[in-house]
């Protein structure tokens, strides 16, 4: 399949600035100003925003925690003004959604600047400035697009923060940018991010941000033994597939072993294979590479940040075709650690590739893995496309886990992880099945099943993505293409220092 377009390239972020206070003259000079207050503030916190008393209509107009009113203010510009009011209580999550709530709000001609205001002083809302500039960040990234040339919209262009600069800016900043790259890949279509553009994406990445990168071809990976990977690429038209494992090193720690492996599925079209899915199905499939994006983006996020840990990312990266040499069921392969699988279903493709994956992520032990996949339809059917499935082999991250959901406002349930699940998949003819012949608990059966592939020694995260794309957006996404995954893991990662749990390299 030849691609249609070159690939675009990614919008430049909008201009951030710093601003004291915003009086009337600066108010003037903005498009738009969003201001979260806490519902349970003073009307005096108003006095910081020009205009007041408009602010304090709007209040009233807001009512209660969660409301929002827009209105304009009465100067040349007719400012739009749009307030959030927030309950003390409310969960990052809770603060994200209004947020985009209150984009929304400034309807489909996105404002060339926007001042954001959490006014309050030290009693603002924790989660406000947060809430506000990932917002702004989000809506302001256009995806590609490949309608002719219009005119019609410049975007958002330049973000000032009033008042009190956020804790953890660049944080917030980085963690915004990760979810953006995220999105952008994941909404490609098929014949634009197929596995050479995706492969030369990469490879433009690593060289701007000083990593290292290696592509390991089916040549390489049938020398490797990585045959549960091959089997799906097997049906693909053209033999461009592989994995790419990139490496990213602080500057004192060049030769380190990784800290961190970080695992995605990249799955550029799934057909279904020999077991094709229906239309419906099939439909959304260019998204089905969607953990691999938030494994990219999140290890180019740690660059960014300079992050004192040593961090490998492998991204199993092929599309799941069907024609005369797909793989079909009752197969039986062999994976890189040698374990062999039984093919049940030609649809369970992503826990075939990501076997492999593992495996050779696993041979340089690093102190832990995480993997990324829009895995199985069981979880979302579980938990909708609100929250996304985290299992993981060591029972003392399982609280971390969670606070990471909640306080990234990423929000994901655990699910059981018992070894007794195994013998649904207990094969005839084979080490294991790849999948049961029925749905029941898919999503438990595949985290099992994946759970082969990782040394029992080895500290390791599945997080199986429900939430990668849901109708209409999640908290202060507003696209179908969400980018969950990647705020989550760098919570994950430098909030709940989950490495730190685990203490020296076993």
């Amino acid at each position: 399949m030849a691609a249609a377009f070159p690939l675009p390239a990614l919008p430049r972020p909008p201009e951030l600035a710093r601003r004291a206070r915003l009086g009337e003259r600066a108010a003037a000079d903005v498009d738009a100003i969003l201001a979260i207050a806490s519902s349970e503030a003073p009307a005096e916190v108003f006095a910081e925003l020009p205009q007041s008393e408009r602010w304090r209509e709007l209040r009233k107009r807001a009512g209660a925690a969660a409301g929002v009113a827009s209105g304009a203010l009465g100067n040349a510009r007719s400012t739009r003004t749009v307030l959030g009011a927030l309950g003390a209580r409310a969960s990052t999550f809770e603060a994200l959604a209004l947020a985009g709530r209150m984009l929304k709000e400034l309807g489909p001609r996105a404002p060339a600047s926007l001042a954001l205001a959490a006014p309050g002083g030290a009693g603002a809302h924790p989660h406000a400035h947060d809430a506000l500039l990932s917002g702004a960040l989000a809506h302001a990234f256009e995806l590609a697009t490949f309608r002719k040339p219009s005119g019609a919209r410049a975007g958002i262009r330049r973000i000032e923060l009033v008042g009190a600069a956020p804790r953890e800016l660049a944080y917030l900043e980085t963690a915004a940018r990760g979810t953006n790259l995220a999105r952008f890949l994941t909404a490609l279509p098929p014949n634009v991010l197929d596995a050479r553009a995706y492969r030369r994406f990469i490879t433009r990445l690593a060289r701007e941000r000083g990593l290292g990168f290696r592509w390991l071809d089916e040549r390489s990976l049938k020398r490797l033994g990585a045959n549960a990977f091959l089997a799906v690429s097997a049906g693909n038209a053209e033999r461009t597939a592989g994995i790419a494992h990139l490496a990213y090193r602080p500057a004192r720690r060049r030769r380190a072993a990784p800290d961190l492996a970080l695992i995605g599925k990249g799955i550029l079209f799934d057909t279904g294979g020999t077991n094709l899915k229906p239309h419906r199905a099939m439909l959304e499939m260019h998204t089905d590479m969607a953990g691999s994006a938030v494994a990219l983006a999140t290890l180019d996020a740690l660059a960014r940040l300079e992050a004192p840990l040593a961090v490998d990312a492998w991204l199993a990266i092929t599309e799941n075709r069907i024609g005369p040499r797909s793989y079909i069921p009752q197969e039986v392969v062999r994976a890189a650690n040698g374990v062999t699988i039984q093919v049940i279903h030609t649809d369970a493709e992503g826990r075939m590739v990501l076997a492999d994956t593992l495996a050779l992520a696993a041979r340089s032990r690093p102190r832990l893995m995480i993997d990324f996949a829009t895995l199985t339809g069981a979880c979302l059917h579980a938990l909708t496309e609100r929250m996304s499935g985290v299992f993981t082999n060591e029972p003392q991250l399982s609280d971390s886990l969670l606070a990471a959901g909640r306080a990234s406002g990423e929000r994901v349930w655990g699910f059981p992880f018992d070894a007794d699940y195994d013998s649904d998949l207990e094969s005839k003819v084979a080490d294991t099945l790849q999948c049961a012949v029925d749905g029941k608990g898919d999503h438990i059966l595949a985290a099992r099943f994946l759970s082969r592939f990782v040394p029992a020694s080895s500290p390791w995260v599945h997080l199986d993505l429900s939430s990668a794309v849901r109708a209409g957006g999640l908290g202060h996404i507003g696209t179908d293409v969400t980018g969950f995954g990647v705020r989550y893991a760098l919570e994950l990662i430098v909030h709940q220092r989950v490495l730190e749990q685990l203490g020296a390299r076993r």
